[in-house]
């Protein structure tokens, strides 16, 4: 079983992809352009404080607003190893999952934990805080096939004997 831990970023509920990604910087040419300004209308400082392998917890209808691809795609360039929130917007989840972003959903951590704390994430189990488990369903296994090969285009390939 593969888990990991990391520091924990907290965000409320309704994060839409105008507050992970605004309009205005999606015409800069790339994502790495675009990473500075995650999550700016909200904290502008967030971006630049995440670290490889934080986690984001969230509240519900995390990812609601436009379908833009950009906003996972923006969490993942920030290296974020996974969010965990109470609910997703539909559309967000699966662009996530074709962008090779690891979501989870829990409704019980976001009410204990508090931003800066860390959290261990044993995949398809349970989360583990402050030597309590909270069990979480696992994603199907055709879901973490495209999150491990990083994404649905990378799966393809590999799946095609491209790569």
């Amino acid at each position: 079983m593969e888990q990991f831990t990391g520091k924990v970023w907290i965000l409320g509920d309704d994060i839409d992809t105008d507050i992970i990604i605004p309009t205005e910087y999606l015409a800069l040419p790339t994502v790495e352009d675009m990473k500075q300004y995650g999550f700016s209308p909200l904290r502008p400082e967030l971006a630049g404080q995440i670290q490889e392998g934080d986690i984001i917890v969230a509240g519900k209808n995390f990812g609601c607003g436009s379908s833009r691809e950009q906003a996972p795609e923006i969490i993942k360039a920030l290296k974020v190893k996974c969010v965990i929130a109470k609910s997703y917007a539909r559309i967000f989840f699966r662009n996530s999952i074709n962008n090779g972003l690891l979501l989870i959903e829990n409704s019980d951590i976001q009410d204990v934990i508090k931003e800066g704390d860390t959290l261990t994430v044993h995949m398809g189990e349970s989360l583990e805080f402050d030597g309590k488990t909270y069990p979480i369903h696992p994603l199907p296994d055709n879901l973490m096939d495209i999150i491990n090969a990083g994404g649905l285009v990378k799966a393809m390939q590999k799946r095609n004997g491209i790569i």
